[in-house]
């Protein structure tokens, strides 16, 4: 049958992995200068650069600018938009194979955090550009933006789309400020254990934008745990959880548990689940919509646009 292959065929294609794997091997051991020397600035000039996103959120960005054709691999994490499914696997997040990068050898890799410091360097020995670009909060996106445009060569949709996002930014915060008693919020990012974000993290920025009141700005950490007493205790007026329950609603398990029918936002049923968890926890082009929404569920009889 045709989708049946011979012994021969399979010895041969064994034969030539092995081949393939051996030649990567010889080609790592290799001293950096005996590797074909790359320029060091992409080729945006010339012509487009060929670029390896090793975020989620830096994909999403590459996409939105126009720079989408240019992305040859990415991360298991990488799931948005949908077209980025059908580019190529490299590795995990902040984990790519130096393999996989030695064969298709991008112009440009790009990064918020390596998982391993050395890294880095690896990926240079390689001949590869290498560039970091980390958003610790709403307001970093526009920069970073800004930053791939020039990398990509898009510069003109990415500083168009980067004034939008900081447009939108000043609006929200506008509104922000004038919100008068902000209620609190509790962002419940995982429930074994109980975790939430801190003063200084990219959630509370959110939350801020959006009106509300981080009850984890009591804690100087960027993400941390937290026991259920000390959530009865500050009881928030909104609790929106950014996971899915196993079994049963997320949110039917926080109204359910045992003591938190003191807490305000179960009082008054203001608790979220099964949410879009990149509009709140990934940095990137969607930043206005998550702020939108979670205002929404802060204040759900406000309908105002700022």
């Amino acid at each position: 049958m045709k989708n049946c292959r011979s012994f021969s065929t399979v010895r041969n294609s064994y034969q030539a992995n092995r081949l393939l794997a051996f030649f990567f091997s010889i080609l790592l051991l290799l001293p950096v200068g005996c590797t074909k020397k790359q320029d060091a600035k992409p080729r945006a000039a010339t012509g487009k650069p060929a670029i390896v996103s090793l975020a989620p959120s830096l994909t999403e960005m590459i996409f939105a600018i126009g720079a989408g054709e240019q992305l040859v691999g990415r991360t298991t994490a990488c799931d948005w938009p949908a077209a980025a499914a059908k580019v190529p696997v490299v590795g995990s997040f902040g984990r790519p194979s130096l393999e996989v990068l030695a064969a298709i050898h991008p112009d440009l890799v790009v990064d918020v955090d390596l998982a391993d410091e050395e890294m880095g360097k690896k990926i240079s020995a390689l001949g590869i550009q290498q560039e970091s670009i980390t958003c610790k909060s709403p307001d970093d996106i526009p920069a970073a933006l800004r930053k791939l445009g020039k990398l990509t060569g898009h510069t003109r949709v990415a500083d168009s789309l980067a004034n939008s996002i900081s447009e939108g930014l000043a609006l929200f915060k506008k509104r922000a400020e004038s919100q008068k008693n902000k209620k609190s919020v509790y962002l419940e990012i995982w429930n074994d254990p109980f975790w939430t974000g801190g003063k200084g993290s990219y959630t509370s920025a959110l939350i801020a934008c959006a009106g509300g009141r981080n009850i984890g700005d009591a804690v100087e950490k960027e993400y941390f745990e937290v026991s259920q007493e000390w959530v009865i205790e500050k009881s928030p007026g909104m609790i929106a959880c950014m996971y899915m329950a196993n079994e049963s609603s997320a949110a039917d398990n926080v109204m359910n548990r045992p003591g938190w029918n003191s807490v305000a936002a179960v009082q008054h049923h203001q608790v979220y689940d099964r949410l879009d968890n990149n509009l709140f926890l990934r940095p990137g082009p969607r930043v206005l919509e998550g702020i939108a929404r979670l205002h929404r569920m802060i204040y759900p009889n406000d309908r105002a646009e700022p």
